[in-house]
């Protein structure tokens, strides 16, 4: 997937200014090639269905985690108390509902399945974030560990120019996935030694708490998607 915006500058940078839709289709053949390209092929069905479960529950969630923090803020006020548990109530069963619905549809999916099994083997990693990865990155498992990571945002991008040697510092990418790696991998961390130890390096070594989280999430990240990679290889054999 690419950025709209990279193709408008790189129109501009070829003194392209004028903008049809004749215009725009030889504009993006030409940046395909430049940057090799390759097409990706339009979600099904099942998948648009899925992003958007998945982009409900998100939303439910933080519905219902505004209206805990309306509720503590309210413990002497009996008739907001129970307007607002009213509210919490609904959103409960409307997150079981959905999680339920989800996880449905990734048992029935022989592909998904597997690659919920792999992913599920890494502790920490539960069944949202299974779904997010599968709703928001979809190519997981079909891309270098470099490219995914760049996909989601979490590969430092260089920043030199001449012996000026820059900040890396991470621009773009896909925040969803982004942020539920960042919870995940602090979770994982708890229970994987490797990942505890290489936290722990990072922080002797004086790196920024930010930075050790990004470290910390994009190598959770590669090791999700060499387990996808395997998953898909595996499916693909059984198939």
């Amino acid at each position: 997937m690419t950025d709209p915006r990279s193709v408008r500058r790189y129109a501009k940078s070829m003194g392209i200014l004028e903008k049809t839709d004749r215009i725009d289709a030889s504009v993006i053949a030409r940046f395909a090639h430049a940057k090799n390209l390759q097409p990706t092929p339009a979600p099904t069905q099942a998948q648009q269905r899925l992003k958007a479960l998945v982009a409900r529950l998100r939303q439910v969630t933080c519905d219902l985690t505004v209206q805990k923090q309306r509720r503590a803020s309210l413990a002497d006020n009996a008739e907001m108390l129970a307007s607002i548990g009213e509210v919490i109530a609904l959103l409960t069963r409307q997150s079981r509902t959905l999680e339920g619905e989800i996880a449905s549809m990734i048992d029935d999916d022989p592909l998904w399945a597997e690659l919920a099994k792999a992913w599920r083997s890494v502790k920490g990693v539960a069944g949202r974030t299974v779904a997010r990865l599968m709703a928001d990155l979809p190519e997981i498992g079909t891309y270098s560990n470099k490219a995914i990571a760049k996909l989601a945002g979490l590969a430092p991008l260089a920043d030199d120019s001449g012996k000026r040697q820059g900040k890396r510092s991470i621009r773009g990418g896909r925040a969803s996935v982004r942020s539920i790696l960042f919870l995940v991998a602090r979770t994982a961390a708890k229970y994987d030694k490797t990942l505890a130890a290489f936290r722990e390096r990072l922080l002797a070594a004086g790196k920024h708490k930010m930075a050790v989280r990004i470290a910390l999430a994009h190598k959770l990240l590669v090791r999700l998607n060499a387990k996808a990679r395997d998953a898909r290889a595996q499916y693909a054999n059984a198939t």
